[in-house]
């Protein structure tokens, strides 16, 4: 074994030598994953940013066809949830040959599963689309942007399972490094191929799905190269488990496909979120996909602590120092809602100025800007779901969050239906409802995680032990 593919100490994993405080180990973690997600958010910013100067329509078109791609990444996130988690757990044991073991069978998986569905998602692209009930033009530019981002599902799924792995080692610095760069690149493809300067061909809003591809590409291949050199003791360098091992794919998906099934259901209930907002019209769908851009910037904090509390959880299972992992998740807890809550106080008093950055339409300038401020109240409870969570998946037990969050998201959905239905409320009385719903699920969530720690049981063999 190289010197680099060497175990090392990490600053996520417990050592034998001096150790660092809680609160050190939580942010040594988080704030790469806060800084990654931040610069993936940006470059989501950025495309709708361009793309809104092309027209509401353009706006809505684009907007739905990611709220399917984010369907289609939450169906394949079983193998990076269930790779990250059982990594973490080998790391924290120093079990670095089963980690890279688990690494490299998660890369070949990823291909299996997600080939079909690229090729099939892009096929029925528009009947997929036709549940939205979108105007004629909303539609048109929504198919072609599908059928591009579809085409390309196995470069983002590559991607994301090399981030929760490297993450699951316990290096969140290399995801980070390389989604910035992705993101430079991002920015000159977006601009050329949407108004066609610097010789690129001028592509209109299917431009944005075609840099945002590239970009991605040229980050999963440095991602890849990455891994194949080793981080933290795990590495898929080698020729050995390249073949598909059904063993190691059902040990990862007894864990993986729970965590799946949440983000299905939470993508289709935002789906079904979206049909009840384009109901309302166009400035209204506009108004929606600017303001959820704009307010994901408060949920990095809440993502990064949330994944650093699962790598750190995993560990302390592993290396069976529970009380360690209780610590951490409550640390990250406590930061998170801190973090979104001053992120919830800035969009509420920004938050016209945030939709004329987007936008010069007045209507989608009032709807978006009374959401946002409407949103910014459930900030800190979000933040305390997605951190309890996320511990709860560092256990292994990701039944509990599927099951608390789909059915309060889904109740919230029905709140938010009820609402426009029966009551004729509007874009902002329909973001209201996570107002009742996020404290609920955030209390138990939390219940639950702080029964289950100390009492955690050691983790299963996987095959190939």
């Amino acid at each position: 074994m190289s010197a680099e593919n060497q175990p090392v100490a990490d600053a996520g994993a417990s050592t034998d030598g001096p150790e660092l405080s809680t609160n050190r180990r939580v942010f040594n973690l988080a704030w790469p994953v806060i800084g990654e997600n931040f610069l993936e958010t940006t470059l989501g910013i950025v495309d709708t940013f361009l793309v809104a100067r092309l027209g509401a329509a353009a706006i809505a078109g684009v907007g739905s066809s990611l709220q399917v791609m984010f369907f289609v990444i939450a169906a394949l996130s079983a193998l990076s949830v269930g790779s990250s988690v059982l990594v973490a757990q080998a790391v924290g044991a120093r079990k670095f040959e089963r980690a890279s073991h688990l690494a490299r069978q998660s890369i070949v998986w990823s291909v299996c599963f997600s080939v079909p569905l690229a090729l099939l998602g892009f096929f029925l692209a528009d009947p997929i689309l036709s549940v939205f009930g979108l105007e004629p033009e909303v539609a048109a530019i929504a198919s072609d942007y599908l059928k591009v981002t579809m085409g390309t599902v196995v470069v983002l799924v590559v991607l994301f399972i090399g981030g929760g792995v490297l993450r699951g080692a316990g290096d969140s610095r290399t995801p980070m490094q390389v989604t910035a760069l992705a993101n430079v690149v991002n920015i000159f493809l977006t601009y050329g191929l949407i108004f066609g300067v610097w010789g690129l061909p001028e592509l209109g809003a299917v431009g944005s799905a075609w840099a945002t591809f590239l970009s991605r590409l040229l980050a999963a291949v440095i991602l890849l190269w990455a891994m194949s050199r080793g981080r933290n003791g795990v590495t898929i360098g080698g020729r050995n488990s390249w073949l598909p091992e059904i063993p190691v794919a059902r040990s990862v998906l007894q864990i993986g496909v729970p965590a799946a099934v949440e983000q299905v259901l939470i993508s289709a209930a935002f789906t079904v979120l979206t049909i009840v907002v384009a109901g309302l019209g166009t400035g209204a769908l506009a108004a929606h996909r600017i303001a959820f851009n704009a307010l994901s910037l408060s949920f990095l904090p809440g993502f990064g602590f949330s994944i650093a509390a699962t790598a750190l959880v995993g560990q302390s299972v592993g290396a069976r120092r529970l009380q360690e992992g209780s610590d951490a998740a409550h640390t990250a807890a406590r930061w998170g809602a801190m973090w979104m809550g001053a992120m919830a106080v800035v969009f509420f008093l920004l938050a016209t100025p945030i939709m004329q950055a987007f936008t010069d339409e007045a209507e989608v300038i009032r709807l978006g800007a009374s959401s946002l401020r409407v949103l910014a109240f459930s900030q800190p409870f979000w933040a305390l779901l997605f951190v309890y969570s996320g511990s709860l998946r560092g256990l292994g037990n990701t039944n509990f969050p599927l099951r608390v969050n789909t059915l309060g998201i889904w109740g919230t959905v029905l709140l938010s239906w009820l609402v426009v239905s029966l009551w004729n409320g509007g874009l902002a009385e329909v973001w209201a409802a996570f107002i009742l719903t996020s404290p609920v699920m955030a209390f138990v969530l939390f219940r639950r995680f702080r029964n289950d720690i100390l009492n955690a049981p050691a983790p299963q063999p996987v095959a190939g032990d």
